[in-house]
């Protein structure tokens, strides 16, 4: 059990539902890019977001950005405290820094003392990539992955910093692009704190890539307990990041959110462009928000009767294509008509 820790009008940890992020590809200095894309995946069931703070201009658009918006926003930050303080002005509901690479005490006690003021969430971020290779923090237990012991170590150091200065508020992240380092990280972290875990593969790759190692990696993060709070880091449009979330949740039966497709893997007995039809289902039930779970068969020995618990679901057949609820056929149309059908029904049943 973690601590809770407010992130806007958001809680995380302390039993609370794990929380979905993602974070924006669009420059932060433009505000109308910006802002559009954070609404793109708020519709897409994002609920904190993140932009880059890489300059000053960049900080100061967080002002005029969080007025615009809804859901809590963070700032991104690397390197200069400055822009830490700028982003908690400008009303930044949490702030990412690694306190390692923010230069001396003093700056590291002027950001807390800001995010005290400004009532602003810390997410203290350790990468595998820019660690403190000798940390005063000495562990009991190790975890037996020689990296993860040192990030472990070098995150302890820094919560330990932040709890001694009366700040609490902190949500933490041990971010591999190796998936065995980050679960060692984040099992061995979890036995040291109490503060919320950030969850994620960090640079995880391309959709194909990226979906499988933050699924394996997250998946069983998820499953022993660990984990508050996620993103999916995927070098893709970031609402498929969101959409990745919500599967693996539900695929967990963690968070129930959005369509579970099933779907033959096809073979010589079907009778429709089974590959084509699934996509197109996909593409059309992204955004739906309700639970349902939807079937896309290629024949009739895989159809109503082996998807009999699909809520709605399509099938192919001799020159017709079937729509079937609960294993009932509901309407028999022509192949070209089929998916303009579906859609139908399945309005009637989406809310």
């Amino acid at each position: 059990m973690t601590r809770k820790v407010k992130i806007g009008n958001v809680t995380i940890g302390g039993g609370s539902p794990v929380v979905v992020q993602s974070m924006c590809s669009t420059k932060t200095r433009d505000v109308v890019r910006t802002v559009a894309q954070i609404k793109r995946l708020q519709d897409a069931g994002c609920e904190i977001v993140r932009c880059g703070v890489p300059d000053m201009e960049s900080a100061r658009a967080l002002a005029k950005i969080r007025k615009k918006i809804e859901i809590p926003l963070v700032a991104d930050i690397h390197y200069d405290y400055k822009l830490a303080l700028a982003a908690i002005d400008g009303g930044a509901d949490k702030i990412r820094i690694n306190p390692g690479n923010i230069g001396s005490v003093e700056k590291v006690e002027a950001v807390i003392a800001a995010a005290r003021r400004g009532k602003c969430a810390i997410r203290i971020g350790v990468n595998s990539g820019s660690l403190k290779e000798n940390a005063d923090f000495k562990l009991g237990e190790k975890s037996g992955n020689g990296r993860a012991d040192r990030m472990v170590a070098s995150l302890m150091e820094h919560v330990s910093f932040f709890e001694s200065r009366g700040f609490r508020d902190i949500v933490i992240s041990l971010k591999a692009s190796d998936i065995l380092t980050t679960i060692a990280a984040y099992k061995l972290a979890a036995k040291y704190t109490d503060c919320p875990a950030h969850i994620g593969i960090t640079e995880a790759g391309t959709a194909l890539g990226g979906i499988i190692k933050s699924s394996i990696g997250l998946g069983i993060l998820l499953h022993e307990g660990i984990g508050d709070t996620m993103r999916v880091s995927l070098t893709e449009d970031p609402e498929k990041e969101v959409y990745t979330a919500y599967r693996i949740l539900s695929a967990l039966e963690i968070r129930k959110r959005g369509v579970d497709i099933i779907s033959c893997p096809t073979c010589a007995r079907t009778e429709i462009d089974v590959i084509k039809l699934a996509h197109r289902v996909e593409e059309l039930t992204m955004n739906v928000e309700k639970p349902l779970k939807i079937a896309v068969m290629g024949c009739s020995v895989n159809g109503p009767g082996e998807a009999s618990e699909a809520d709605i679901g399509v099938a192919g057949g001799r020159g017709i294509g079937i729509i079937f609820r609960k294993g009932v056929i509901v309407k028999r149309v022509p192949k070209k008509e089929l998916l303009k059908e579906f859609e139908k029904e399945l309005k009637k049943i989406a809310g």
